[in-house]
């Protein structure tokens, strides 16, 4: 398996912070019959917050659990999608820290579709060369949950086809804190504090940064996700809900990212030969 060892650069919700994604929100549809055209290859990690299943139900006079379940049933086909264009890791947010705050009742009816999901498709994740793993906090789950999301890591820890990392009761500004606290405890002094060091302290410290992150349904805001990993990740934003994000939907989402050129704070080469000829 290729390593996971962190690459530097390898890869909000009022006005003036999606201003700086405006770059990076032009969704036009594109045709997606090569996906060698674009002007740089596939991603090597992309992270996809999975937004629109309550709605996605609402819109067919279905329970919100019903589109849970569809959404829950969406993972397994864009994961075996992801392998097949060569993403090398895939991140789901399935469960974020502020989920709590929903009625307890869709709260616990996620959690047994999530629970019921690992115990079935595990199995075939694994025959397919799928690692799962797994950030987040596991507190506060049950102790059947956490064994099963344990054994689903265990079981598949030797695959190499793609890495599939569920986001399960995650938060980036938690992630954060957690970090902080474990970084005091283990007696770091403030100058010794640096990126590479936070970076290890992080639930994702084993795993590159994303170079592409991927919000369905509509919606223009992180939410909390991914917040220092993201720092120059490309983003996305269809419109489609995710029950309804197919394989076509994801070659779409890495054609566009294609066409796109990443500065990481700096300037285009097209720029930079202009200003060399001034």
């Amino acid at each position: 398996m290729e390593s996971t060892k962190k690459e530097k650069f390898s890869n909000s919700e009022d006005a003036s912070s999606m201003a700086e994604f405006s770059g990076q929100l032009n969704n036009t549809p594109v045709e997606c019959d090569d996906m060698e055209s674009g002007t740089r290859g596939v991603p090597r990690h992309v992270a996809i917050i999975m937004d629109g299943n309550g709605r996605w139900a609402t819109r067919r006079g279905l329970p919100r659990l019903a589109g849970h379940e569809a959404g829950t049933e969406n993972i397994r086909r864009i994961t075996f999608k992801a392998g097949d264009l060569g993403i090398k890791y895939l991140t789901l947010w399935a469960f974020s820290t502020e989920n709590w705050r929903r009625p307890e009742s869709e709260v616990q009816g996620i959690l047994r579709i999530l629970a019921n999901a690992i115990a079935v498709e595990t199995e075939e994740l694994h025959k397919n060369g799928a690692q799962l793993r797994h950030i987040g906090n596991l507190d506060g789950l049950s102790p059947e949950l956490q064994e099963s999301i344990h054994h689903a890591i265990e079981l598949t820890a030797k695959n190499e086809r793609i890495v599939l990392t569920l986001a399960f009761n995650y938060g980036g500004r938690a992630e954060i804190i957690q970090a902080v606290q474990r970084m005091i405890a283990d007696g770091v002094q403030p100058d010794e504090i640096t990126e590479d060091l936070v970076d290890r302290y992080l639930y994702t410290s084993d795993l590159p940064e994303p170079d592409l992150i991927i919000r369905t349904s509509g919606e223009q805001r992180t939410s909390n996700f991914l917040l220092w990993q993201a720092a120059y990740a490309e983003y996305y934003f269809p419109p489609v809900l995710w029950p309804d994000f197919g394989p076509d939907d994801l070659e779409r989402a890495i054609h566009e990212y294609q066409r796109r050129e990443r500065r990481f704070g700096g300037i285009t080469s097209t720029a930079s030969a202009e200003t060399v000829g001034c």
